[in-house]
């Protein structure tokens, strides 16, 4: 089984939570009509999940992940707000449980830059798409991140970011290789889009900063470049004041880039 560089921290499940279509899938919202049948792959607690309910009500979403208190947390999530066209289900990427050409749309968000094996859930979620569906991928490229002020215990974080990644088998610069990717999995039709998030208000850094305080040292992140002999506790108690520093920095900025890759099936 693949490794989840992240893993299902509090600080880890916030911020997930906190996605929307809008910031997250926008690339996809003007390919949705009312009516279709939509599959989200890696959904997590289901802040998009039920975004995309939302659109494409009356037609079924179905959010899958492999974690069950993430699954339950979109349940109460989806009873809380009302929204009764959505389901949330254990599935595995590489072997999903349903039936060829079962839906109109599969989305995944931040998914592939985890696994090692992104071609294979890449044809997974062709093969559950009907004739003229649409598989839509959206990730970060690590790479590409940047912020200001310079700051080298920040700069070591990237690194280390990417060491434990490798170790895992996954690509953090996942992005530039959707469309490589796509291809590899059969498309031919393919669209690529770009979006960014980007932290620069107090309160924007704040909820970014705050989150990485934590998962620095706390999450499965931390966990993991410990084990595989990367980083001591201490240097990742100096790159999680790094963000607290950054934080406050009036000047302040980071810069998330996002490829995103539309293929028919």
């Amino acid at each position: 089984m693949d490794t989840y560089t992240h893993g299902h921290h509090k600080s880890v499940v916030n911020h997930h939570a906190a996605r929307t279509a809008t910031d997250s899938a926008g690339f996809l919202l003007p390919h949705l009509e009312p009516g279709m049948r939509l599959l989200d792959v890696g959904c997590g607690p289901g802040s998009i999940t039920l975004d995309l309910a939302r659109v494409v009500s009356p037609g079924k979403v179905v959010g899958t992940d492999l974690v069950d208190d993430v699954l339950s947390a979109g349940r109460v999530a989806a009873e809380n707000a009302g929204i009764a066209n959505v389901d949330f289900e254990p599935a595995d990427v590489y072997d999903l449980s349903y039936e060829d050409a079962s839906f109109d749309v599969a989305y995944a968000h931040q998914v592939l830059q985890h696994l090692t094996r992104p071609v294979h859930a890449i044809g997974e979620m062709r093969r559950v798409v009907k004739p003229g569906g649409i598989v839509a991928v959206r990730d970060a490229d690590y790479g590409g991140f940047f912020w200001a002020p310079t700051e080298p215990r920040l700069t070591r974080w990237m690194e280390l970011y990417h060491q434990v990644t490798e170790e895992n088998g996954a690509q953090a610069d996942a992005g530039r290789h959707l469309s490589h990717w796509m291809r590899q999995a059969g498309f031919t039709d393919i669209e690529v889009t770009t979006s960014n998030w980007h932290y620069e208000t107090q309160t924007e850094r704040a909820w970014w900063a705050d989150g990485w305080f934590k998962r620095s040292t706390e999450s499965s992140f931390a966990d993991q470049a410990i084990r595989y002999g990367f980083a001591s506790a201490g240097e990742l108690a100096d790159i999680a004041e790094a963000w607290l520093w950054w934080r406050d920095q009036p000047d302040g900025f980071l810069l998330i880039p996002h490829i995103e890759a539309i293929g028919r099936a």
